[in-house]
């Protein structure tokens, strides 16, 4: 009796996170003291089976969220390869393309950037969309603020602006944002005039309400097909996602 009550157990306990609630009157009173304690005494002897079902419970919620995700990509494609907002640098013409969400303040963004240079280094033939966006505080807000207005005037100088402000050390703020520009040739009185005349609201409540369809929460996060990467996931992984683009037309063949 008491080996029945405990392999009954060990498939309960394991198959717990994947079973729907039994009904309550399914046992008597004595029945459920019965195999409740078995199910304590098996959990004592076998504590791994509590973390195997929590890793199966992470992997089924990670298989949602992901399908989530490429449900809303597909549902927003022309607003995140598209959109007015943003430039291109790489190969405009590119026949993939990668979209980034990033920060001048994530230093995850920043250790990710030599990644993404060496992606396009390796390969000519890619279209890289940045998409701004400022998340970590007033100091990026302003800085963001300042390369929206350095894309408006010399668009065919944001790529070098944006690396300028990739591998600068320090916080990017307002000043040195304009620093940088003013270093590429940009007058800081035209970057404050086109502030002014032209602030970067629109483009960043697109991209904040994008990434809310999309649950992006932090930067880097890319968007690579049809597919939503989020983190620093390097550049072995990020080559292999662009070419299963060109292979198979989606980012996971």
């Amino acid at each position: 009796m008491a080996q029945t009550f405990t392999r009954i157990a060990a498939t309960t306990v394991a198959l717990l996170p994947l079973m729907m609630p039994l009904s309550a009157q399914a046992l008597d009173e004595a029945q459920k003291k019965e195999l409740g304690a078995f199910i304590r005494e098996y959990l004592l002897e076998n504590p791994q089976v509590l973390i195997e079902a929590q890793q199966a419970l992470q992997e089924r919620q990670e298989t949602a969220r992901l399908e989530q995700a490429k449900s809303a990509v597909a549902g927003n494609t022309e607003t995140i390869f598209k959109s007015s907002h943003d430039v291109s640098i790489g190969n405009v013409d590119g026949d993939v393309t990668v979209v980034e969400f990033f920060d001048y303040n994530c230093g995850y963004c920043r250790r990710a950037h030599a990644d993404m240079e060496a992606v396009l280094e390796q390969d000519k033939n890619i279209r890289y969309v940045l998409k701004e966006f400022p998340i970590l505080g007033p100091d990026s807000e302003a800085a963001h603020k300042v390369s929206d207005a350095v894309k408006k005037i010399a668009p065919e100088k944001y790529g070098d602006f944006f690396r300028a402000m990739m591998t600068a050390e320090g916080r990017a703020s307002e000043e040195s944002a304009i620093e940088i520009a003013a270093s590429l040739g940009i007058k800081e009185e035209a970057i404050r005039a086109k502030m002014s005349e032209s602030p970067n609201a629109a483009s960043v409540e697109e991209t904040y309400k994008l990434a809310a369809s999309l649950g992006i929460t932090g930067t880097p996060s890319y968007v690579i097909g049809d597919e939503l990467l989020p983190g620093a996931v390097g550049a072995e992984t990020l080559s292999a996602k662009l070419e299963n683009v060109r292979s198979c037309g989606q980012a996971s063949c």
